[in-house]
């Protein structure tokens, strides 16, 4: 019964990567004009939820230095995977799909599955409790999905490609709630260098990837207006760190 409970709360979440259908019924100039604004809110979820949520979840089960270590780790391993998927995709310094798509989806994926891994923890808690953290996750996902979907439109995927990949980034909860659900006595242990590396590839899509696009934009006001994105997904993150603690 348990295990039911965590497959459904995460396919439940996983479905929630849809929330970028919203964007397909825009037409294709508006969804032109507020990209820009999009991807500085996503830059803003992404560093807010390195930051608030999973910096400071990975202090409570490691020593600040491995925290810091694996985080530096993980903002590495970013770069190099950036490095390599520019090699691979780009030719003579033009990209049919930036690479900073397909990193942004790999640290989704990862975080989704960290995701799973607590919702099954949680649930294993007693039912009340795993009903609880999963409505906390739903809470910054749909935002973050939006986000999400944008920065692949903007990295050069088709609406419809980017809509099928993201659900298959966000499938990984339901890996990561399986899995969870089995090695229940080991989830600390297991998700613990986990969270420090996906914050470090965080950080780096965030400051490497995203603020430059931004500082792309010529126009002040569409530039300050996507600042006020950034600020605002930050706020979001913080918002939902004092109502889930």
């Amino acid at each position: 019964m348990t295990l039911l409970w965590i497959i459904g709360s995460t396919v439940f979440i996983s479905l929630l990567s849809l929330a970028g259908v919203i964007a397909l019924a825009l037409k294709e100039k508006v969804l032109q004009q507020i990209l820009l604004l999009l991807v500085g809110f996503s830059a803003g979820t992404l560093a807010g939820g390195a930051f608030l949520h999973l910096l400071p979840e990975s202090l409570e089960k490691l020593p600040g230095g491995e925290t810091f270590v694996y985080a530096l780790v993980g903002f590495s391993l970013f770069f190099l995977l950036e490095r390599i998927l520019y090699w691979r995709h780009c030719h003579e310094g033009h990209c049919d799909i930036h690479a900073f798509s397909y990193l942004n989806l790999f640290g989704d994926g990862l975080h989704n599955f960290i995701d799973g891994l607590v919702i099954a923890g949680s649930f294993l808690g007693g039912i009340p409790l795993g009903i609880a953290t999963t409505i906390a996750v739903v809470s910054h996902e749909v935002p973050q999905e939006i986000g999400d979907f944008a920065v692949l439109i903007y990295g050069g995927f088709s609406k419809g490609r980017a809509l099928a990949y993201n659900l298959l980034s966000a499938a990984m909860a339901v890996a990561g709630g399986v899995i969870g659900y089995f090695l229940a006595t080991n989830i600390a242990g297991f998700s613990a260098p986990i969270l420090p590396i996906t914050a470090g590839g965080f950080i780096y899509i965030a400051a490497s990837d995203l603020i430059p696009e931004l500082h792309k934009e010529k126009d002040a006001r569409k530039s300050n207006l996507a600042f006020g994105l950034f600020i605002l997904g930050l706020l979001f993150m913080w918002l939902m760190k004092q109502l889930t603690h």
